[in-house]
């Protein structure tokens, strides 16, 4: 990694805050709605989720090594370039920027439902998009002041989001009845294909395991800390998802969870009657919410930021404001999101599960191709260096690749349709790119 792209030591976050990234980014509102997403397949989506929760796992861990071999910025971007050449890594760092602001679109429906628990009770949509747009526009104004307060943001809003989810997969076990449950496979399709519809939207929960290592330029001792941070923050998302979706799903009846926008505030009054708990998890979700949107919004420019540095994006990505920040990339990204949430508002459901789906599959590319990059190194220069773990390393990478196209043919041939069509999008923005700068084939990293 070149000097020049790092951050100043000043403003460089260390383990607890890059772990509070990766929490924090992981843990946006889209977890507090999924149980109303996951609702039309009943139970059977709690296996989907289980594997899920192995194979994000297994990408972390796969992060892990690559993040401690190549502990440049831009993360997937870094690892597909130096593995499959300048080209990949272009896709990559064009499919994840569509993740990052597709799915700010995503966090911000989920926002709303918990906006709305307060304010807008009857759920009217020009109301509701005005309540987005100011959960997408306030958190780009948050880091276009610049970075100096990040650190403490990310560690509050974090431990904020994290109590309810706690207490969801603790006390809220106690209060499970089995008879809201419902059928096994509600679904109407075989075991197999709901297993694979419903891996699918979950996959969305996990989203972000990564962005230490895209964030890794601003991160101190980046070789050693962005692993354990992205180890240790999907383990922890990992345990509360699992025990408190299972409580959600155990303490409101099927049919009213799916047609929740709240449903942990749901659950919480079921256990508890009245309002007031519900009123209390719709409070900590709209933090957890604005802490998401403030870390996605800085992660939504970075991976453009380090391929416009070698060249591969409009040079205008790279540049930073005085307050350090890619200034240009949070506000075109912030109005594409705002776009996205504009034209697509139409209900809860079809934003939620729709958005969820193509950002999912955008992130699958990264996901795929970084796995596919560590197996690359591990078969040819990887034998050499670390022969003593090298069944063990192809295997979690392997395990990775596996779960990244399973969760690809879960999407759905419509998000497939959209997913590829916004990412073949980015062809002639790179031959453009590559054709203003007058280099032919491949040119030399900067970020590596």
């Amino acid at each position: 990694m070149s000097q020049d792209l790092a951050a100043p030591d000043g403003r460089r976050f260390g383990l607890g805050t890059a772990s509070a990234l990766v929490v924090g980014s992981v843990i946006g509102t889209g977890v507090f709605a999924l149980p109303s997403a996951l609702a039309a397949f009943g139970p059977i989506s709690l296996v989907a989720f289980t594997l899920v929760t192995i194979g994000a796992i297994a990408l972390a861990l796969t992060f892990k090594g690559l993040a401690a071999r190549l502990p440049g910025a831009g993360g997937p971007y870094v690892y597909a370039r130096d593995a499959f050449g300048e080209f990949a890594g272009f896709l990559i760092a064009w499919s994840y920027w569509i993740t990052a602001w597709a799915g700010n679109a995503a966090i911000v429906v989920a926002w709303v439902g918990y906006v709305e628990v307060f304010w807008n009770t009857g759920h009217e949509v020009g109301w509701s998009i005005v309540i987005a747009l100011t959960g997408l526009f306030l958190p780009a104004l948050v880091n276009l002041v610049g970075l100096r307060s990040f650190a403490a943001f990310q560690i509050v809003t974090t431990v904020l989001k994290f109590i309810p989810l706690l207490f969801m997969a603790t006390v809220g076990l106690l209060f499970i009845d089995s008879a809201n449950f419902g059928d096994f496979n509600a679904s109407g399709t075989s075991w197999f294909g709901a297993i694979g519809a419903a891996g699918a939207i979950a996959l969305f929960s996990y989203l972000g395991i990564e962005t230490a290592s895209v964030a890794a330029a601003r991160v101190r001792d980046p070789e050693r800390n962005v692993g354990r941070a992205t180890v240790y923050g999907t383990l922890a998302c990992a345990v509360v998802y699992i025990l408190g979706t299972v409580a959600v799903f155990g303490t409101v009846a099927r049919a009213d969870l799916a047609a929740s926008t709240a449903p942990f505030a749901d659950a919480a009054n079921a256990m508890f009657g009245g309002q007031w708990a519900g009123a209390t998890v719709a409070a900590a979700a709209i933090v957890s919410g604005f802490g998401a949107l403030v870390g996605w919004t800085l992660i939504v420019a970075e991976m453009p930021r380090a391929a416009a540095r070698d060249g591969l994006f409009p040079a205008a990505f790279a540049r930073q404001s005085r307050g350090g920040v890619p200034a240009f990339g949070i506000v075109v990204s912030t109005l594409l999101a705002a776009g996205l949430t504009v034209v697509s508002y139409t209900s809860f459901e079809q934003v939620f599960v729709a958005v969820v789906l193509l950002s999912v599959l955008t992130s699958v590319i990264p996901y795929l191709l970084s796995a596919a990059a560590q197996i690359y190194w591990l078969r040819t220069d990887g034998r050499r260096t670390r022969a003593g773990h090298l069944v063990r390393d192809v295997s979690v990478s392997a395990v990775a690749l596996v779960f990244g196209f399973w969760a690809l043919a879960g999407s759905g041939y419509q998000a497939v349709y959209y997913g590829m069509f916004c990412l073949l999008l980015g062809v002639p923005v790179y031959v453009w790119v590559k054709a203003r700068g007058g280099v032919y084939g491949e040119a030399e990293a900067v970020t590596r």
